[in-house]
Order: structure tokens, then C-alpha cells, then sequence
């Protein structure tokens, strides 16, 4: 049985990661198209990977389960990669949360669960969930989007009330960030690690998505331009990052919270995109 690498979304960043991390290694791609996977299965298998493809909703328990127990039925899982989710241009704000915080919290907690010694996760969160102001939570609502149950992070007045994709997506990515914290503490017992890497804008076909949206598009335009970097970033050096936190030059973090955006929040703190 060969090590398993286990992809949850198959777009520019889950690629430019699993290229780095899967050398030697079964690599199990799963997306919620299909043919989204197999067309990215064909291009690594010809650049000499092993793969497999699956399909995953994250927002059902029982799909992420059927993922845990076909990635168990090839080897030991010694890495996961989450990059799967609905950007505010893409679904309504309750859609966001059901994907990327309900999503997010089940694969921590059933991965959590099989992840073998000295295995590796990583969860791309976003620079955004940064542009929360300090007080956006109290501690009682960070230590309960940190450590309550999946299906009753949904029931939290502070959850269920959200209208707003935009604050509905950053509050998960907060919520991400926050659970990889609690989270390291039980991969740990297991003598695995796991860590969330909040990006800026990465040119992607989301980002993408919304630098042309009629609603953000000029502010996030604006945001690149003001950055120090001056530009958006790019899959690479997000696999880059991923690379070094897979490695061995990474095994002493685990539970942070790393983020890579060009200095974009920096900007919004001190600089020319200050409120």
C-alpha cells in the first residue's frame, strides 16, 4: 500500500501544491465535477504522478466519509490539501458557510481521525478573513467556531443570521483559521500537523472571477495596485509555501495561521488602503 495524498479541489493552487508534495506517493483527487478532476488526473499522470479521481461535496458528512474510507482503502494518509470553496462572487451567504466553514470542519474532524504519523495538512484560507477588525469576535465566539461540532457551528446565532456572501465568506475563513488552532492539538496526539495559509489575490479562475465581478472587481483591482507587491500573486509560490510546510524544514509549525497576500493587509493597516 503506498502513501496517500489526498486533494480536495482541483484547481491552480491544489495543482501547483500536489506537484511538490507527491513524489512517490498516491495522489487522490476530489472535486465536485468530475471532469474537473479526470482532466486534471490526465495532465499529472503524464507528467509521471500516480492518481486517482473522486467525486466530494463537502458540504455532506456522508461524501467526505465515502472520501476518508476510499483514501484509507489505498494506503496511509499522509497528507490532505483543502483547497475547495465558494467565493462571495460565486453563492449566496449561506451556501458559503454550509462549503467553506460546515466543509472545512468535517474534513478536519474525519481526517483528524485516520491521518497517519507524520502527516501534513494544509487549508487555504484567505487575506481577507485579516480585514476582520480585532473586536469582530468575541473570545466565547472565536473558542466556538474553533471548537464546537460542525453541524452546530450552523446553529450559532452569529452563523445563521449572515446574509452578506462577502462577510459570510471571511467569517469562514476566520473560522478555518481558527479551527486549524484547535485542531493541531488532536492531529498532534497523532503525531500529524496542520496549518492554514491565508492567500491574497492568486490568479486563479475564482480570482479571477472576482476581479471582474461588476459588485468587488474595482476594489479588489484597487487593492492589487495599492499593495506593496503592486500585483497579485501566483500558484506557485502558494505551492512554494505549501512545499516548506509539507517538508521536513516544517515539522515545528503546526496550528498557524500564515499569511501570503503581497502585503495587501499591510496596506489596510498602514498604508494607502487605510479606511
Amino acid at each position: 500500500m503506498k502513501d496517500v495524498i489526498v486533494v480536495i479541489g482541483s484547481g491552480s493552487i491544489a495543482q501547483a501544491i500536489v506537484r511538490r508534495v507527491s513524489v512517490g506517493k498516491h495522489i487522490l483527487l476530489a472535486d465536485i465535477k468530475l471532469d474537473t478532476a479526470q482532466a486534471v488526473e490526465h495532465t499529472l499522470s503524464r507528467a509521471g504522478f500516480e492518481v486517482s479521481t473522486t467525486v466530494v461535496d463537502v458540504s455532506s458528512r456522508e461524501s467526505v466519509q465515502n472520501l476518508v474510507r476510499e483514501a484509507c482503502c489505498i494506503g496511509d494518509v499522509k497528507g490532505v490539501i483543502h483547497t475547495a470553496g465558494l467565493s462571495p462572487s460565486q453563492a449566496k451567504a449561506q451556501d458559503i458557510l454550509k462549503v467553506d466553514l460546515y466543509g472545512t470542519a468535517v474534513l478536519f474532524e474525519e481526517f483528524g481521525q485516520v491521518i497517519a504519523a507524520g502527516g501534513s495538512a494544509v487549508v487555504i484560507g484567505s487575506q481577507s478573513s485579516h480585514r476582520l477588525s480585532v473586536d469582530a469576535f468575541t473570545q466565547a465566539q472565536a473558542d466556538a467556531l474553533a471548537t464546537l461540532s460542525p453541524e452546530a457551528l450552523l446553529e450559532l446565532p452569529m452563523v445563521r443570521e449572515v446574509n452578506d456572501s462577502l462577510y459570510a465568506y471571511q467569517l469562514s475563513k476566520r473560522g478555518n483559521a481558527l479551527r486549524v488552532m484547535a485542531e493541531a492539538v488532536k492531529w498532534g496526539k497523532r503525531g500529524a500537523r496542520i496549518n492554514c495559509i491565508s492567500a491574497g489575490i492568486i490568479y486563479t479562475p475564482l480570482a479571477y472571477d472576482e476581479l471582474n465581478s461588476a459588485e468587488r472587481g474595482a476594489f479588489y483591482q484597487n487593492m492589487l495596485a495599492k499593495s506593496p507587491a503592486g500585483r497579485g500573486g501566483t500558484p506557485d509560490e502558494i505551492g512554494a509555501l505549501a512545499e516548506f510546510l509539507f517538508g521536513p524544514n516544517g515539522t515545528y509549525v503546526s496550528g498557524s495561521d500564515i499569511l501570503i497576500d503581497g502585503g495587501a493587509t499591510a496596506a489596510y493597516k498602514y498604508g494607502e488602503l487605510k479606511p
